[in-house]
């Protein structure tokens, strides 16, 4: 699987999961941590823990595992790091609180308005 595959799996399986505010930047210039962030929210701190749960498991099906998972105890903030792309899941008020979109305001928007569901 590609990068840009996975990075479109990751995306489509947190907006069918209902994920708040998906955003994916790029990276790679800024930084060798990864080539991209993808940021979502959820409703609670359980539809966080799903988020994360979900994109777990989808990936696992295609035999991608992250190579660390990192959350906090109240799962307000759930970090799954692929290598190539780290998934930051967050809870609505912990998000609002870090702004980590804004640290990394440096990083490319990528459009993935061509990948959610319309409603």
């Amino acid at each position: 699987m590609t990068e840009q595959e996975k990075l479109e799996l990751i995306i489509k399986t947190l907006d069918l999961k209902k994920g708040e505010d998906i955003q994916a930047i790029r990276i790679s210039d800024l930084t060798i941590l990864a080539d991209y962030f993808v940021i979502v929210n959820g409703t609670s701190n359980t539809h966080a823990r799903t988020l994360a749960d979900e994109v777990e498991f989808v990936l696992s099906q295609k035999g991608i595992e992250p190579q660390r998972r990192e959350a906090d105890t109240g799962n307000t903030w759930i970090i799954l790091d692929y290598a190539d792309i780290i998934v930051h899941v967050f809870y609505k008020d912990t998000r609002n609180f870090y702004k980590l979109e804004g640290l990394w305001a440096d990083g490319e928007q990528v459009d993935i308005s061509g990948l959610l569901i319309k409603e």
